[in-house]
């Protein structure tokens, strides 16, 4: 069993071996038709590792051919299978800026934008590939708006914005969390503006009534009663849009207590 195992092994090492040993040879070859040949047949194969290093060698040799544009096609869809995606988008949109009459300008002007789409973190980071990300999907939506791909357009554009959105929400509750109530307002109101049909407008109205509630509580008394008031305006309007909000109970006790400030 052993020894099965072992020559298992030792062929396997003996083909990496000879099959690297045959990529150097090509690396070094002055043959650029057989580079080429080798480099689509890699890709082909999924060794997009290999095969790039044959297309940086293929670029500089056909600059200015009708072939260069073939490489660059499949140079940004290495990058791209390699998880490289902000490499990939770079070549990807440089393709369509490039060759912008070609069939293929329009995957590549979406697939530009789709790889933003794949390297936009988790809402807790740092969203600046998610914004690009949408500005790059609603470029392609303006340049191409007959394309097969808008549903997938528009449909990853309210994937991000929800991603955008729930990151602007956590930011006000920290604040309200910290007892920066006035910075909370603030957030909050901003992601009632950027987001007015958010499906989370429930829970925004709740932090935002507390945070107006305890931010007049701690208020110098000349500022108490606009805050008090700012309070109770957002509890009707709560009790308005959803009357069996499932924070009623809480609600009404910061209602009423608001209420009693303003009447004494």
């Amino acid at each position: 069993m052993f020894n099965r195992w072992l020559f298992g092994l030792l062929f396997l090492s003996v083909i990496l071996t000879v099959s690297c040993s045959k990529h150097s040879r090509v690396l070094k070859s002055g043959d650029n038709d057989l580079k080429y040949e080798v480099a689509i047949d890699l890709y082909e194969k999924g060794d997009y590792y290999r095969a790039i290093q044959l297309f940086d060698q293929l670029i500089a040799i056909y600059r200015g051919t009708e072939r260069l544009e073939v490489i660059n096609y499949y140079y940004a869809h290495c990058y791209y299978h390699q998880g490289d995606y902000l490499l990939a988008s770079y070549y990807f949109k440089r393709y369509a800026q490039n060759y912008p009459s070609n069939p293929r300008a329009e995957e590549c002007m979406f697939m530009n934008a789709y790889c933003y789409y794949l390297d936009s973190p988790r809402y807790s980071l740092d969203q600046t590939n998610t914004y690009e990300a949408i500005k790059e999907m609603q470029i392609f939506i303006n340049v191409f708006p007959q394309s097969d791909s808008i549903k997938t357009c528009n449909a990853i554009i309210d994937k991000l914005r929800d991603k955008l959105e729930k990151k602007a929400t956590e930011i006000g509750i920290q604040y309200y969390k910290t007892r920066h109530y006035k910075a909370a307002i603030t957030s909050f109101e901003n992601v009632m503006e950027d987001f007015p049909d958010s499906e989370n407008r429930e829970q925004i109205f709740y932090f935002m009534m507390k945070s107006y509630f305890f931010y007049a509580i701690y208020s110098v008394d000349e500022k108490q009663d606009e805050r008090y008031q700012a309070a109770v305006e957002i509890y009707n309007d709560i009790m308005y849009l959803f009357p069996e909000t499932k924070y009623q109970r809480e609600l009404k006790t910061m209602h009423r207590n608001a209420t009693d400030k303003l009447a004494n």
